[in-house]
């Protein structure tokens, strides 16, 4: 494949002259100390951003005052927290990154249950992420705010920060202001547009005197903010044209507020899709813009940049699974790029108020701790399952110079997530099977597939170590009537082993029974482009063509407990329960299968016996660990390891972080 041109091409924001076009997003991390004191942690894992390559990094920080508190952040109040802003500029400068501060004020979305005072916003109105009731800013207040950003502005430049940004994006303060929703204020601040946006705009022209005409300013944007009502695409524009009046030199454009009502971060959102609003504001300033949002792969953004949709790409996500992903796509190396899957772990961590961590690279935060140091004593190591755990654990032992083997019984690497990567709207997991399969083939690891690796073979091998990644097998549970013929396993329907026909019922309302009534849902509802040609062709109309979308097989899903995709993350479960309802999926809850017949599923209900009417059942109740292998090797071997689901079923979290623990310790 060439080499990538339109992306590793400078630019200049001002007078600062980037290296190349791709932005590291700001990202709220939890990584300093409580009080915002900058530390080792903070600087190592920025270190290895800019070291990978990133052109500008953008870097969350806060002045806490008032209705304002960003714990574990960078703070910029007081002159105590200047000397480790500046070795953290100091290290990315080193590597010939520039660096952005971005001023972080999250308003009424902030939380007094998290940071002990009441958020302040625009106007009284309800938060709706939080919950919460802010207290209006009185204007004196509107002016102190403005004043203590611009000092924090101040104090970055002292640190050898290249620029700052001021965040218009998330549903934060500004965002506040902005929109009609929440900014309800009578006086100047309030009412019409010019009101509306005379916040923003007093601080951007405070900051522009304060830091003189050379220090750079960016203005992150939501670029739509997709609440019913609020700010839409044609008002954001009308916004970033007004903040470059002001002084603003870049825009960087990031998309909706938090409590959208559409998601914008998860992997059923398509690559690419909110180009159009960085390419909408391009067409409306003469100053760069940034295109970020569900970007991840540097071939895309190459594409973005070449057909002139926007100046720079943000990559937020792509840089905590693989720092080095910009020297690798400048160097051509695009298969030992670890892509982001959108997983939304990070989300998640962070939501939960939680410093962030990665799913698929447990390194993130912890970069020392999980350097890879070669071996005093290299070693024989089997590994038995090529799942991502097991291809995880022979990566590491392998990079440390062990001699490694692996077995997989089957005829396919990746385990558990193949499954996973075949419903609608997942199959981002596929880039990380491939990632690691890639790798055990430029780490020339020996593989034997389609060999179950049981006492025998592993005793030939005479290893020093096991590592045993064996996985989980499926839960066929008790229930009268489950050896029928129109009774199938979940694993089976994803992988076309099963045949489904006419009504369903789904006994198992978790992760895999939610993914799987999506993936028999739209087996017959019309594909997003054939419906988009008809319409387009007037074959049919576009109410009709996307009736068509969402028409599909008859579902039913029953859970025993009160909450259908209890294992899914907070921040991707709203989004799959809110498909299944799009789909006409039926839920229901605290339901439990006492009997499986020709008619359907019998299941208790709120105390009465009822009928699910089924042509099919399907299994998702399920799986339980492989633990036999363990038993019957522990006394030939020295040292043996156990991870992912053969200890306990989880996720793929835990199987990777688990191989990269033990992989360092063997």
């Amino acid at each position: 494949m060439e080499r990538l041109q339109k992306l590793f091409e400078p630019i200049k924001i001002g007078d600062v002259e980037i290296k190349n076009r791709i932005v590291m997003s700001p990202m709220g991390l939890g990584f300093c100390e409580e009080d915002g004191t900058v530390n080792d942690r903070f600087v190592e894992f920025y270190t290895q951003r800019a070291r990978g390559g990133a052109g500008l990094i953008i870097v969350v920080t806060c002045y806490n005052d008032f209705g304002n508190k960003l714990p574990w952040s960078p703070a910029l109040e007081d002159e105590k927290f200047l000397p480790g802003l500046k070795r953290l500029t100091d290290a990315m400068h080193e590597h010939g990154a520039k660096v952005f501060a971005q001023l972080m004020h999250q308003g009424a979305s902030s939380s007094s249950f998290m940071f002990g005072t009441q958020p302040v916003s625009a106007s009284a109105v309800r938060s709706g992420l939080t919950g919460e009731m802010p207290r209006e800013l009185t204007k004196d207040e509107i002016k102190l705010t403005i004043e203590h950003l611009a000092e924090g502005t101040a104090m970055v430049q002292k640190a050898g920060f290249d620029g700052v940004e001021v965040i218009g994006t998330g549903g934060y303060l500004i965002n506040q202001f902005i929109s009609p929703l929440t900014n309800k204020r009578t006086d100047e601040y309030g009412g019409d547009f010019e009101g509306r946006i005379m916040f923003p705009t007093e601080l951007v022209q405070t900051i522009r005197e304060r830091v003189g005409s050379d220090f750079p300013i960016s203005y992150r944007t939501c670029g739509d903010s997709f609440m019913p009502g609020g700010n839409r695409q044609e008002d954001i524009q009308q916004v970033v044209q007004a903040m470059e009046k002001a002084g603003v030199g870049v825009i960087n454009q990031a998309v909706g507020w938090h409590q959208a009502p559409m998601p914008m971060i998860t992997m059923n959102v398509p690559r690419g899709t909110f180009v159009y609003l960085a390419q909408g504001i391009k067409e409306k300033v003469h100053i760069p813009v940034i295109a970020c949002h569900r970007i991840n792969d540097p071939i895309l953004a190459e594409k973005i940049l070449f057909h002139h949709r926007a100046d720079l790409i943000g990559f937020g996500r792509p840089f905590l699974i693989d720092p080095e992903f910009p020297n690798k796509a400048a160097e051509g190396r695009f298969e030992e790029i670890r892509y982001c899957t959108a997983c939304n772990t990070c989300f998640d961590q962070i939501f939960s108020g939680q410093p962030v961590t990665c799913a698929f690279n447990p390194a993130v935060g912890r970069e020392k701790e999980f350097e890879i140091i070669p071996a005093e004593k290299p070693k024989k190591v089997v590994v038995v399952g090529g799942g991502i755990g097991g291809m995880e654990a022979a990566r590491v032992l392998t990079m440390r110079g062990h001699d490694v083997v692996l077995y997989e019984k089957s005829d396919r690497l990746g385990g558990a997530l193949n499954l996973a990567a075949i419903p609608p709207g997942r199959e981002e997991f596929v880039t990380a099977v491939n990632y690691l399969s890639n790798e055990m083939e430029r780490l020339d690891v020996k593989i034997e597939m389609k060999t179950e690796a049981d006492r025998d073979v592993i005793s030939e091998q005479k290893p020093d170590a096991v590592v045993l990644a064996t996985g989980a097998t499926p839960i066929w549970p008790k229930i009268p009537g489950i050896d029928q013929k129109n009774v199938v396993h979940a694993h089976d329907v994803l992988e076309d082993k099963a045949e489904v026909k006419g009504k369903v019922v789904i006994i198992g309302g978790g992760a895999t029974g939610a993914e799987t009534a999506l993936f028999i849902a739209k087996q017959k509802a019309m594909s997003p482009e054939v419906a988009v040609y008809l319409a387009s062709k007037k074959g049919i109309n576009p109410e009709t063509a996307l009736q068509f979308t969402r028409t599909g097989t008859d579902v039913t899903v029953l859970e025993m407990i009160n909450r259908i995709g209890h294992d899914i993350g907070r921040t991707t479960r709203w989004t799959i329960i809110g498909e299944l309802r799009e789909y006409g999926v039926k839920m229901v809850t605290l339901a439990t299968a006492t009997k499986i017949t020709e008619e359907g599923v019998i299941y208790e209900h709120e105390g009465q016996e009822k009928l699910a009417p089924a042509d099919t059942v399907v299994i998702a109740a399920g799986v339980e660990p492989r633990k036999g292998l363990a038993e019957a090797i522990e006394r030939d071997v020295a040292e043996v390891h156990n991870l992912g689901d053969c200890v306990d079923p989880r996720h793929a979290m835990d199987a990777i972080h688990e191989a990269a623990r033990i992989a360092r310790q063997i």
